[in-house]
């Protein structure tokens, strides 16, 4: 291949100008494939609606100091323009345990500070949802969390926050964008030095003070037991929950097993593919322990510890439980133990590409149901609407990738609470005789069976990309001859249902459907089913069948 001039003039510039410190040139000078060098350079990482996500290393299309300054640099930038003094209020930033979150942290105070805006740093890794609760709890005018959330290894990420601790939602993201991709010269960025940060107030430290708040407002949604003898493996995957979940845990009475070497962090996670609790093998050497104890629970958190995985000890072995099926046993669960507070303005929340089973359950109690983007920061913008107006009162949100929250303590998913609501539901169950695996086939048997599954591709790069795109197109170009059954399409990039324009596609038939969505944050496409059947072996025939014709569209 010949590499283009763009690409050829910035790896050059990238490997041989001093202002790059000597492991970044160095890298770039052991890199001879002409793939690998388009890789990195062909594009600059995008800052997009969702922040920064992307695999570290160096060059315009990786996560490394230089990208990082950049954001941040932007993101001052539009804070200087657009709040006057209320800058001074600063921005709140925390880390967790991959490697390198705590370098860019820092990079990213250090060029705050050096825009004239305080920057509030944590000085140990901290959960997203625990960032989220500072940004409001100190006031500040918004915040930062360094993080890849459940990403492989490889990975790692930047979230903006807004004042009220929910991520920057669409206008506001665009705005930071715009501000971000004006910055063109990357040797132009200022960063202050530590020390005179610190001396001129610009740079100030927090630690556990404002955790240990969290922790104490968490608890508050705790509904009490009559008798609580619940045996819970727990394990933080190697990051950032350890301290949060097994304090929440502890204080309230629950029996807490760790798994000792997923317990510290570390941003290798030797332990695991993926650190990622939706998938079965990360909860594995978990598993193992509680059928080796005869624990009830299974619980894993991811690296930011703002998504929860779960498996429950039954009499016929360990069921493995998917985001939907959580979500709607905790919908129905807090719908009946808050029964008596209820009313037809209490608000469920969830996801397109989340199961109708919850919202069913839901509308059972009498309650309305909001369907959101995906994203969590779509959840927190109608937490944030509801305050306003008082239209509606907030009792839980989710999605279908194991993100839930309960309270309005934070704006964004929180395993912490998540965690601990998980192990009051089941210790509330225990008392009557019933494991989770039981009460799930309960609310199957009154609402149907309900079949919900994600297949995702990966498909890396820019001809990834180009894929990805020339699939959406074959879609859309297919309609509802795609495959038999279709009722009716849903094509959200012109904005339906009162809902921003967005590039997914939901395929509707009957009680069921079939949504595709290119992810926004990894270099993947994403087909999400949902299928309501008699019993399991009817909804399995139908899932199949379906699957079929996507993999073969992919496959092409």
């Amino acid at each position: 291949m010949s590499l283009g001039k763009n690409i050829t003039d910035a790896f050059a510039f990238w490997r041989d100008n001093e202002f790059f410190d000597e492991a970044t040139r160095a890298e770039l000078a052991a890199v001879t494939d002409e793939k690998e060098i388009e890789d990195r350079f062909w594009c600059d990482l995008e800052f997009g609606t969702g922040g920064l996500r992307g695999v570290m290393g160096a060059g315009t299309n990786r996560m490394n100091s230089y990208i990082i300054r950049k954001a941040t640099r932007g993101l001052a930038d539009y804070i200087n323009a657009n709040f006057g003094e209320e800058a001074k209020r600063g921005v709140a930033i925390a880390y967790d345990s991959r490697n390198n979150s705590a370098i860019f942290a820092r990079e990213a105070a250090l060029t705050l500070a050096a825009a004239g805006i305080p920057a509030y740093l944590y000085t140990e890794l901290m959960p997203t949802p625990v960032l989220s609760f500072t940004v409001r709890h100190l006031g500040c005018v918004s915040g930062i969390v360094v993080t890849a959330s459940h990403n492989p290894k490889e990975y790692n990420g930047y979230k903006v926050y807004d004042r009220n601790g929910c991520q920057v939602c669409l206008e506001e993201a665009e705005r930071i964008i715009g501000c971000v991709n004006a910055i063109t010269d990357l040797t132009a960025i200022p960063v202050m030095d530590e020390e005179a940060a610190k001396e001129a107030g610009l740079l100030k430290l927090i630690g556990r003070e404002v955790l240990n708040v969290f922790c104490d407002t968490v608890k508050k949604q705790f509904n009490g037991l009559e008798k609580n003898d619940l045996h819970v493996v727990y394990t933080a995957l190697h990051g950032t929950g350890n301290v949060p979940v097994r304090q929440v845990l502890g204080d309230l009475g629950f029996k807490v097993t760790i798994i000792p070497e997923q317990e510290l962090p570390d941003g290798n996670f030797p332990t695991v593919i993926s650190p990622n609790p939706e998938n079965a093998e990360a909860l594995s050497i978990g598993i193992k322990k509680c059928e080796e104890l005869g624990a009830d629970l299974v619980i894993g958190t991811d690296p930011d510890c703002d998504r929860v995985g779960i498996a429950v000890n039954t009499p016929n072995g360990i069921r493995i439980m998917t985001g939907n099926q959580v979500g709607a046993l905790l919908v129905n669960y807090l719908a009946m133990r808050r029964k008596a507070s209820l009313t037809p303005n209490t608000a469920v929340i969830k996801t397109i590409v989340t199961s109708e089973l919850g919202a069913v359950i839901a509308e059972k109690y009498g309650l309305t149901v909001f369907n959101t983007l995906t994203g969590f920061k779509f959840i927190g913008e109608h937490i944030c609407n509801f305050e306003k107006t008082g239209s509606h009162n907030f009792l839980m949100g989710y999605e279908e990738s194991y993100g839930y929250l309960i309270g309005t303590h934070a704006r964004d998913k929180d395993a912490v609470v998540a965690s601990m609501m998980i192990c009051e539901m089941a210790a509330y169950y225990k008392v009557e005789g019933k494991n989770l695996s039981e009460v799930l086939d309960e609310i199957y048997a009154e609402h149907g069976y309900y079949l919900d599954t994600l297949d995702s591709y990966t498909l890396k790069g820019k001809d990834g990309q180009e894929k990805i795109k020339a699939i959406m197109e074959t879609l859309r170009e297919k309609g509802t001859t795609l495959m038999p059954g279709i009722d009716r399409i849903s094509d959200y990039k012109d904005g339906i249902e009162g809902l921003p324009k967005t590039n997914v596609l939901k395929y509707w038939m009957g009680g069921s459907w079939v949504a595709v969505r290119p992810s926004g944050t990894e270099p993947k496409i994403k087909i999400y089913y949902s299928v309501r059947g008699d019993d399991q072996a009817a909804a399995k025939k139908l899932l199949e069948e379906r699957r079929a014709v996507f993999a073969a569209i992919i496959g092409e």
